[in-house]
C-alpha cells in the first residue's frame, strides 16, 4: 500500500506504508529476553522538583536547573553522593549560548562532582528522552540512582528568535523557513480536508486547558479564556498561521523539572514511589511530505505499544498529560489514544470527554497551552504532574481516585513520541 504526497518541488513522493507488527524473536532472543526480565530492575520515581513555568528574566538556565534538581533530591530525601548518574533534557538550538549544559547539574552539590552527566536532545521530547535514558540505565543494572532534569530558557530571545530556534526541529531540506505554527497548521488543514473543520474543537481545547491551569500554581498562564474569544480572530487573538490563532499556540516559557529514579529493590527506603506500567518510544520520518498527517501515525503507534506492554486500554486510564503544543495536536492525540475514532475526536472534545469528569480528563495541569512549554522541561514536567496525581498530591489539580496516568510527549511534527503509563507503587 502506498501513500502519494507532494514534495517540495511539486512532484510526488511515494511512501510505502506497512502495517506495524510486533518484533519476532528467534529462540536465542527469547531466552535472552527472559533472562533480562528476571534480572532487570524496575525504575521508580521517588522524588521530584518543578519550578514555576513562565518568564524568569532574573534566572539563567543554570539557575533553573539547580532549583529543580535541588528540590527533587530534597523531596526524595536522598543525599547527592548517592546519585550514580545524571541526565539533562535540553533542546537549546540557540535559545541560550550555553551549548554544553550537562555538568551544570553538578553545581548543586560538591558530592555530584565527577558523577557522569549526559545531555539528551530530541526536540520538544528532550525531557522524556533524558528520562528514558535513565530508565534504561537502571533496568540494565548499571545505575541504581538517577537524577533527571529537563530545562529550557526561552525568554532570552524575542519571538522571532524563538521561532527561528524552534524551527531547527523541522526538516530543513523541505521545511526551512516554516515556523512550527506553520507546521501544525498543515496538520490542521489536512485534518479539515479529510474530516471537516477542526477549529471549533480546537477552541474547546484552549478553553479547557486554560481553565485547568487555574488550579496549577506552577502554570505560566492563569487566565480563563472564553469560547467566543478562542473561536474569533481579533486584535488580541490574531491569526498566526491559518487556521491557528494565538489561542491555539503554546507559550514561550522558562522553567525546569526534575525526577529522582531508583531501582525497585530500594523502594523501602523512600516514603513514596511511582512506577512505569509501560514505556514506548517511536520515531517517525522527519519530512512532513513523507507522512499522512491526519493519521498521526507515530503517536498512535507509541500509544498502542504502551497499551500492549501495559496490558491496558484507554478505558483503564484515569487521566492523560499530552503534548498540546498546538490545540490541533491535542485533538489528534485524542484520536491516537483511542478515545475517539479518526475524524470523531471533534465531537468527543466538544461533548466534554476530555474535561474533568469526562471519559478521560486530559491536561489537568493546563497542558503546554497554559502551563507553559519550556521545551526541554516538558517531558519531565508531564511525569512529575502524573506522579503527583497518582499519589494524591496534585492539590487543586487533583483527580479523585486516579490510578493510571498516560504521558504523551512529542518532538517535532509528530516525529519522536514517548508514551508512558504510570501507576502508584507506594
Amino acid at each position: 500500500m502506498g501513500h502519494s504526497c507532494a514534495d517540495a518541488n511539486g512532484g510526488a513522493t511515494i511512501v510505502e506504508l506497512r502495517p506495524w507488527r510486533p518484533t519476532r524473536l528467534c529462540g536465542i532472543d527469547k531466552a535472552h529476553k527472559k533472562a533480562r526480565e528476571k534480572t532487570a530492575m524496575r525504575p521508580l520515581i521517588v522524588g521530584w522538583g518543578h519550578t514555576k513555568f513562565g518568564r524568569h528574566d532574573a534566572l539563567s538556565v543554570e539557575d533553573l536547573i539547580h532549583m529543580a534538581a535541588r528540590e527533587a533530591l530534597d523531596d526524595a530525601g536522598i543525599d547527592a553522593d548517592e546519585v550514580d548518574a545524571v541526565w539533562l533534557g535540553h533542546f537549546n538550538s540557540g535559545l541560550v549560548p550555553d551549548g554544553f549544559c550537562s555538568s551544570m547539574v553538578l553545581g548543586i552539590d560538591p558530592a555530584l562532582r565527577f558523577k557522569p552527566a549526559t545531555r539528551v536532545e530530541n526536540a520538544c521530547a528532550s525531557g522524556s528522552a533524558a528520562l528514558y535514558a535513565a530508565v534504561d540505565a537502571i533496568q540494565s543494572g548499571r545505575v541504581r540512582v538517577a537524577l533527571v532534569v529537563g530545562a529550557e530558557k526561552m525568554s532570552g530571545l524575542d519571538t522571532a528568535g524563538v521561532t527561528r530556534a524552534l524551527g531547527g526541529a523541522s526538516y530543513q531540506r523541505e521545511e526551512a523557513g516554516l515556523s512550527f505554527p506553520d507546521i501544525f497548521a498543515r496538520f490542521a488543514k489536512a485534518y479539515g480536508e479529510r474530516y471537516g473543520d477542526p477549529t471549533e474543537a480546537m477552541a474547546h481545547i484552549a478553553v479547557k486547558n486554560h481553565e485547568n491551569a487555574l488550579g496549577n500554581p506552577l502554570a505560566q498562564m492563569h487566565r480563563a479564556l472564553t469560547l467566543d474569544f478562542c473561536r474569533t480572530v481579533s486584535e488580541k487573538n490574531p491569526m498566526i498561521s491559518h487556521p491557528l490563532k494565538v489561542s491555539d499556540c503554546s507559550l514561550i516559557s522558562d522553567g525546569a523539572a526534575a525526577i529522582v529514579l531508583v531501582a525497585d529493590d530500594m523502594a523501602g527506603a523512600f516514603k513514596k514511589a511511582v512506577g512505569f506500567r509501560a514505556l514506548s518510544h517511536v520515531s517517525d520520518l522527519l519530512p512532513l511530505s513523507a507522512k499522512d498527517l491526519p493519521a498521526f501515525e507515530g503517536p498512535a503507534r507509541a500509544i498502542a505499544q504502551a497499551y500492549a506492554a501495559g496490558g491496558v486500554s484507554v478505558e483503564d486510564l484515569s487521566l492523560a498529560e499530552v503534548h498540546d503544543c498546538f490545540t490541533i495536536a491535542e485533538l489528534l492525540t485524542v484520536e491516537a489514544l483511542g478515545l475517539a475514532a479518526p475524524g470523531e475526536g471533534r465531537a468527543a472534545v466538544i461533548d466534554g470527554a476530555t474535561r474533568r469528569g469526562g471519559a478521560l480528563p486530559i491536561n489537568l495541569s493546563g497542558g503546554l497551552k497554559a502551563k507553559g512549554h519550556p521545551v526541554g522541561a516538558t517531558g519531565v514536567s508531564m511525569h512529575v504532574i502524573a506522579a503527583r496525581q497518582l499519589l494524591g498530591q496534585a492539590g487543586d489539580m487533583q483527580l479523585p481516585g486516579a490510578h493510571l496516568a498516560m504521558c504523551v510527549n512529542m518532538g517535532g511534527g509528530a516525529v519522536a513520541t514517548y508514551a508512558s503509563i504510570l501507576e502508584a507503587v507506594k
